[in-house]
């Protein structure tokens, strides 16, 4: 179940004052930095901030843009021309974003893994490495691929079980592609009501500015830090009537 937007975290925190030393962070020379697998950004001494890692499955047919929202999503530059990834591909972001109720700052880093569909079908093993201690999903679709629309439920119910505690989202890729559209609002809006799932909309091409990507980015913070406060809230309940050994013994 997916949390209301703002209702954790301060929207549009990138446009207030307070957020830049934050966002200067992962800019460098008003763009994005590049982060590989061991890199994280620098912070001063009196930044006081703790850092959460996620990892995050990007899933869709070929084609729907899954490498180009990796990159995106980390401020990076990707070949115009579409080519179909051959493995396992990994993209690094960080993200600050502060808590409305504490004005705790945290940094998310999402490690973002991509597979080309090819290499999925071709080798078992693809699979079930992408979803081995995932966090969250992204589900895409196409604006201009009907199929790739229609493909969702199947792709949703063939990945997931219900008793998976994954944080999903569905992301609708070349949007700024109107006049192509294959898929309507009205579509749209029956998968929400069928579904009970956020739907994104992304295009154009990738530019420094964070608006863009905020969306996005928030939502996935949000939503993983809501997951973690209730999964910690549970284990609370469970061991407050345990003595410390037995605390001890489920660590």
């Amino acid at each position: 179940m997916s949390v209301l937007p703002g209702s954790i975290i301060v929207s549009d925190w990138h446009r207030f004052p307070d957020s830049r030393e934050f966002f200067s962070r992962i800019l460098h020379k008003k763009r994005r930095r590049k982060f590989g697998l061991l890199e994280a950004p620098m912070m001063p001494p009196h930044m006081n901030v703790d850092t959460v890692r996620y990892k995050v499955f990007i899933s869709g047919k070929t084609g729907v843009g899954k490498s180009a929202l990796a990159a995106r999503l980390a401020g990076l530059d990707f070949p115009k021309m579409h080519y179909e990834t051959t493995g396992i591909e990994t993209t690094v972001t960080f993200w600050p974003v502060k808590l409305k109720d504490s004005n705790r700052v945290l940094f998310f880093r999402f490690e973002f893994w991509d597979c080309g569909e090819s290499a999925m079908r071709r080798f078992d093993h693809m699979l079930p490495s992408c979803k081995e201690q995932v966090d969250a999903m992204l589900f895409l679709f196409s604006f201009t691929d009907r199929g790739s629309f229609e493909d969702l439920s199947n792709q949703i119910s063939r990945i997931t079980e219900s008793s998976d505690r994954v944080v999903k989202l569905v992301v609708g890729t070349k949007f700024d592609l109107f006049m192509h559209t294959d898929v309507t609002e009205s579509d749209v809006t029956r998968f929400k009501e069928v579904w009970g799932l956020p739907v994104f909309r992304v295009g154009g091409d990738v530019s420094a500015g964070l608006g863009e990507v905020a969306p996005l980015l928030n939502a996935l913070a949000e939503n993983l830090w809501y997951q973690d406060c209730i999964a910690a809230s549970s284990v609370s309940i469970a061991t407050a009537g345990l003595t410390q050994t037995d605390k001890e013994i489920i660590v």
